[in-house]
C-alpha cells in the first residue's frame, strides 16, 4: 500500500475543509450546477481524447497504481534472482518448480524456464507483456491528466454561464447571490480536482511507470542469465547496474568514492 497517496489525498481534503468550516457552512459550498458543469464536462472531453478501450484499462489500472507499490524493490527483485539462480544451478530448472515469490512477473519468468522455454521464446513473451502492461499504465498517467487538463477550463466555462445567468437577471436581486455564487464554485470545483487529485496522481503514475519498466527489464535480464545457467555471482553483479550507486552494496559495506 503506498500510504503517501491515501495521506495527501486526506490532509488535502481536511485542509479545504477546515478552511470551510472556518469561514461559514458547508452547504454553502455545494453546487450541483457546478458538479455536472466540471464531472460532466470533464468526462465528456475525456472520452473525445481517448478511446473506449485505453479508458476501460486506464482508469482503473490507474487508480489501483496510484494507491499501491511493487511487491518487492529492485534490490530485493536482484537479490530474489540471484537467490533463483543459485537454486537452479544446483537443482535445474526442475528445481524452480518449487520456488515461490510475490511478484507476479516474476513467478512468470521462473514457470517459462522451469517448463523448458527456449531462451527466444521466453524474451518476446516477458518483453510483450511489459510493453502492454506499461501502455496501460501511460494510459492511465495520461488520462487522469487529461481530466486535470480539463476540470480548470470547464470550471472557467462554468463561471462565465454563471456570470451570464446573473447578468441577464439583474432585474431581480433574489437571482444574484445563487447565479454568482454558481460561477464561483465552479472555477473552485475545477482547481480542487485538477491539483488535489488528478493531476498529482497523474504524476503519481508517470514515477511508477518508470520503476515498474527498470523492474521488469531486470527481471527478464535475470531470467533470460538464470535460463542460460549464468552463475548466480554474474546474475548479481550484472543485475546491480540497474540500481543507483549507492544502493549497490549490502548495508554496512562502505560504498567506492
Amino acid at each position: 500500500m503506498d500510504i503517501m497517496t491515501g495521506v495527501g489525498l486526506t490532509a488535502g481534503i481536511i485542509v479545504i475543509t477546515a478552511m470551510i468550516l472556518m469561514g461559514g457552512d458547508l452547504h454553502m459550498f455545494i453546487s450541483e450546477h457546478a458538479m455536472i458543469i466540471i464531472f460532466g464536462g470533464s468526462l465528456s472531453a475525456t472520452m473525445i481524447r481517448f478511446p473506449l478501450s485505453a479508458l476501460l484499462h486506464g482508469l482503473p489500472l490507474g487508480a489501483k497504481f496510484a494507491f499501491t507499490m511493487s511487491r518487492l524493490s529492485a534490490h530485493d527483485l536482484v537479490d530474489e534472482l540471484a537467490r533463483i539462480a543459485e537454486i537452479a544451478r544446483k537443482q535445474g530448472p526442475v528445481g524452480l518448480e518449487k520456488v515461490e515469490t510475490d511478484e507476479p512477473f516474476l513467478a512468470k519468468g521462473i514457470r517459462y524456464v522451469a517448463d523448458g522455454y527456449d531462451l527466444d521464446f521466453i524474451r518476446d513473451n516477458l518483453e510483450r507483456d511489459r510493453d502492454n502492461f506499461l501502455m496501460h499504465l501511460d494510459e492511465g498517467s495520461k488520462i487522469y491528466r487529461a481530466i486535470g487538463d480539463c476540470a480548470p477550463a470547464f470550471g472557467m466555462i462554468g463561471t462565465l454561464i454563471g456570470m451570464v445567468q446573473m447578468f441577464a437577471n439583474m432585474t431581480d436581486p433574489s437571482k444574484l447571490g445563487p447565479f454568482m455564487a454558481t460561477a464561483l464554485l465552479a472555477t473552485l470545483y475545477g482547481a480542487l480536482v485538477a491539483n488535489l487529485f488528478c493531476l498529482p496522481i497523474a504524476d503519481k503514475l508517470h514515477g511508477k511507470l518508470l520503476d515498474e519498466e527498470t523492474n521488469r527489464t531486470l527481471i527478464i535480464d535475470g531470467i533470460l542469465m538464470i535460463r542460460d545457467s549464468k552463475s548466480p555471482t554474474l546474475v548479481r553483479e550484472m543485475l546491480l547496474a540497474y540500481l543507483p550507486e549507492k544502493h549497490r552494496h549490502a548495508e554496512g559495506e562502505p560504498v567506492p568514492a
